[in-house]
């Protein structure tokens, strides 16, 4: 066993760790093609969890791999499947055979699919949904996933969302209520302790994988991988064949990157490859794999940005190991474990939160009453039959999501723990039916928001803090207007908004 391995123990146990059944925060990305039985389980043996890649795979393939991997290790372990780029029919299939073959672990991708979650989930099968933003978290949560991946932009591969890793974390942590992990661009032991300090339960990792003897990338596209820059990397919708339309992704430059290959979209269809029997045609989603054969420059290189810091291919389990023990060391850092528990410095950080408290309370309330009209927004949103009054629904929605990032951030700045609870205003909001009584509800809700916000200026020293309460306060301000305006209602006055509207729900 490597000689480091022993170090990784101080990195911390997470909630996801314990809903997956892995060792250490850190999950083998379910790359299609790529992260096959080999892979998994050399991760998963190694403390990780792995996903199998079995977009559009033949059930026979799915049923194979499996088998493999129960064969290399007794871990639980999951599979990837991604609805919208699976005929219907074979969707059904794949689930249904996920289900006779008890995978723990199902890992789904792009458009949230209700009916897929909710036969999952009947079916004992914990579902982990990747996601691109804060509102397609919600959706995913609102549809009955267990846990979440935010996936930044700097990620290899299908890329769902535009916002940076640490940007979209911090979205998608302030509305979760599930376990997050976090995915794009992440390499190495930095990477990953930075996003567990950032409040992730997990880092995913893909292309540091995909660059190891154990994947089954082809050797041309792990060399490619050793040699590259970041900003080798292009994000692009020129491989389209087998995906939705205006499915970004991210891949090493190349003839078809630079237009040296003719136009994407052009109907006629060239062969360029193949695996066995199999045509791989210019444009389309197919990476090189050791199955393949062809011209394998002008296929799609996925990489993330993390690219650079990937010099070397070398077995899995190896890197695995690697990366948790460097992320430990981190870790430690990052949480000052070298300070002496009874020094001045450490009596001092105590002092400091002990005097923050009052602030750090009052800003999660507001954290929790936040997270309750994100989500009745969303909801709202998705009900309203008129186009002005969803576009303003959706716009208030995306200020509420704001706001919950921003008092995340807040709380943490002052050593605090974010509250991942919802407030009860959600529960009563949605109470009403009719769409314009909930929306006056939720106004009256915003009102109380208002209230509150006065109350905490003045008792705020952090300059940075109280920018962001203020400007929190101006929108809601407009927002109230906006609403009672279109509404017909006038601006309810402070002391008549609803009691509780933060109230915590358990």
């Amino acid at each position: 066993m490597h000689s480091s391995y022993s170090e990784a123990s101080s990195l911390p146990r997470t909630a996801l760790c314990d809903l997956l059944g892995c060792r250490h925060p850190l999950l083998l990305a379910g790359m299609g093609g790529v992260s096959r039985s080999e892979l998994v389980a050399a991760v998963t043996e190694a403390g990780g969890f792995g996903f199998l890649g079995m977009v559009r795979e033949p059930l026979a393939l799915i049923r194979t791999e499996v088998e493999r991997v129960r064969q290399r290790t007794d871990r639980p372990f999951g599979v990837n499947l991604i609805p919208a780029t699976t005929d219907p029919q074979l969707l059904r299939e794949q689930v249904e055979l996920c289900i006779a073959l008890r995978v723990p672990v199902v890992s789904l991708f792009w458009d949230v699919h209700h009916a897929v979650i909710a036969r999952l989930r009947e079916a004992g099968i914990v579902v982990v949904h990747q996601v691109g933003s804060a509102t397609e978290a919600l959706l995913a949560q609102e549809a009955g996933a267990q846990a979440l991946i935010a996936q930044g932009v700097e990620a290899g591969g299908h890329v769902r969302g535009r916002l940076p890793l640490m940007e979209l974390l911090t979205q998608v942590l302030s509305v979760a209520s599930v376990p997050v992990a976090a995915a794009g661009g992440l390499a190495d032991g930095r990477d990953v302790a930075r996003v567990l300090a950032q409040g992730a339960q997990a880092a995913v990792l893909g292309t540091a994988l995909m660059a190891t003897i154990d994947s089954f990338a082809h050797d041309y596209h792990k060399q490619r991988l050793v040699q590259a820059h970041a900003g080798d990397t292009v994000l692009t919708e020129d491989f389209h064949i087998n995906w939705p339309l205006h499915a970004a992704v991210r891949v090493l430059a190349n003839s078809v990157t630079c237009c040296e290959r003719g136009d994407p979209s052009m109907a006629e269809r060239t062969v360029i490859g193949e695996e066995e029997g199999r045509p791989i045609y210019l444009f389309s989603t197919d990476s090189p794999l050791r199955s393949m054969t062809g011209n394998y420059e002008a296929m799609a290189l996925y990489a993330g940005k993390g690219v650079d810091r990937i010099t070397s291919i070398e077995p899995a389990g190896e890197r695995v190991q690697r990366i948790v023990a460097e992320a430990a060391q981190h870790w430690r850092l990052l949480e000052g474990e070298t300070v002496d528990v009874a020094s001045p410095v450490c009596y001092a950080a105590d002092v400091e939160r002990e005097r923050h408290a009052p602030v750090i309370a009052r800003l999660d309330e507001l954290l929790e009453a936040e997270r309750a009209g994100a989500r009745v927004t969303l909801r709202s949103a998705a009900h309203a039959q008129d186009g002005d009054m969803r576009a303003l629904i959706e716009a208030v929605h995306r200020d509420e999501v704001k706001w919950c990032a921003m008092l995340m951030r807040a709380i943490r700045s002052l050593q605090g723990t974010p509250s991942s609870r919802t407030g009860a205003f959600y529960d009563k909001a949605m109470a009403f039916e009719k769409l314009d009584e909930r929306l006056a509800f939720l106004n009256r809700g915003q009102g109380w928001v208002v209230k509150k916000l006065r109350e905490l200026l003045p008792m705020v020293d952090d300059a940075s803090i109280r920018q962001g309460l203020t400007e929190m306060l101006q929108a809601h301000e407009v927002n109230l207007d906006k609403v009672n305006s279109r509404l017909g209602l006038a601006r309810p006055r402070a002391d008549a908004v609803p009691s509780q509207a933060g109230a915590r729900l358990e």
